[in-house]
Parts: structure tokens; sequence; C-alpha cells
């Protein structure tokens, strides 16, 4: 199993990186993006610590992504942001999406969809059918989230990726060890969402997500 997007003490999580591993290899999975949220005041110290645990990662067996979640900086900051991510470790850019249960700014969703650094946006809220289509240009997964409040749009986030043909993905946005989800969790999730047939069964795979594959 994969989860692209989970938090630590490095932010507003619960655990250490590393018990947070422990607790998702207990449950399965096999690559974990551990994604705090950052801003240009902590973005370089999170990325360094992060590339401590890699080795405990590798120890258990599990493949780390290092990775940030930008979250409500302003959108035209946005692209110079995550390529700086990306220039200085990072193997995974989440930008924190219009969610509907959070003041973030308008026109995040269409900054973050129109990057070739970013790789997944988070909880896109109501997302126009128009940044989907730059989201599949440029191969950016939209997210469908376990995450509570988060989670409302998560239907009109499936029917609009479906119907513009975009990646997408299934994260817990883990904060706290009540959160990680089972494999019968992720199927609810999605399910939930009105995905179904071969494209549940691919969404939720290593082997049939199209995504997942960027990281072998």
């Amino acid at each position: 199993m994969y989860d692209f997007h989970t938090h630590t003490l490095l932010s507003d999580g619960d655990l250490l990186p590393t018990e947070l591993l422990r607790r998702m290899q207990v449950l399965g999975y096999t690559v974990v993006g551990i994604t705090d949220h950052v801003d240009a005041g902590n973005i370089d110290e999170t990325l360094v610590s992060l590339g401590r645990v890699a080795k405990s990662a590798r120890t258990m067996g599990m493949r780390l992504l290092r990775g940030v979640e930008i979250t409500h900086v302003p959108p035209v900051e946005i692209p110079d942001l995550a390529r700086y991510a990306k220039e200085n470790g990072a193997d995974l850019v989440v930008v924190h999406g219009e969610s509907p249960v959070e003041p973030v700014i308008p026109g995040t969703n269409h900054a973050a969809l129109s990057c070739p650094y970013v790789d997944i946006l988070a909880h896109p809220g109501l997302i126009t059918e128009e940044d989907a289509a730059l989201a599949r240009k440029h191969n950016i997964a939209l997210e469908i989230t376990a995450r509570g409040g988060h989670n409302r749009t998560n239907g009109h986030v499936a029917r609009i990726a479906e119907k513009t043909g975009c990646l997408m993905v299934v994260d817990s946005d883990a904060h706290h060890p009540g959160d990680l989800m089972s494999a019968r969790d992720r199927e609810i999730t999605a399910a939930g969402a009105g995905i179904s047939g071969e494209l549940l069964k691919n969404l939720l795979s290593t082997e049939g997500n199209e995504f997942y594959h960027r990281f072998p």
C-alpha cells in the first residue's frame, strides 16, 4: 500500500517520523510520503530532518518519500517554493488545496496545478474542470482524502477527475495514530467517493496506480 500525505511532529502531527513509519509498516505500507506543512520559513529544516530518518525507513523495508505540503502561502509564491523544494531534496511536493473547511487563499488550486514541480494537490475542494485540465496536463494527482472535513468534497473531486482523465491518489492526511488507514479503510474512502470497478482496483493498488510508478 501507499500513502503520499502524512504529518509528524515536524509540523502539527503527533508522532516522530520513525514512529509513524513503524506504525505504517505494521499496517502493510511499502511507500510513505511524509509531507509536513511548510512555508519559506521552515522548508529547509523539514527536508534536512526527513533525510536523517531515511535509513530507518530502509531498515524497515519501506520507501520513505521526503516531502512537503506547501500550506497557506500566497498563490504567487507556490511555483518558486515548489521548485526550491525539489532542488533541495524533496521527492514529493504536495500543495494544500482549497479545502472547504480552511481559509485557503482563492487561486491556490490554479497556481499549484499550473506548476510542473507539484506532484499532488491535496483535498482540492470544489475544483473546477478548467483547473483539473491543468492537473492532467502536468500529471499532477488529485487527492481523495480520508481527513475529516476535507473529505466533504471527495465525490466532486472524483467525478471531475474521472471526467477530465486526471490522476488520483487515496491518502490519509494522517496527523494522529488513529488517522492511519487499513486496506479496508482505503477501499471505503475511495468507494465512498463514487469510484468503482477497474478504476477503484487500479487506484488502490501499487501495480495499477500510475502515480505510484513515479517512485520505483
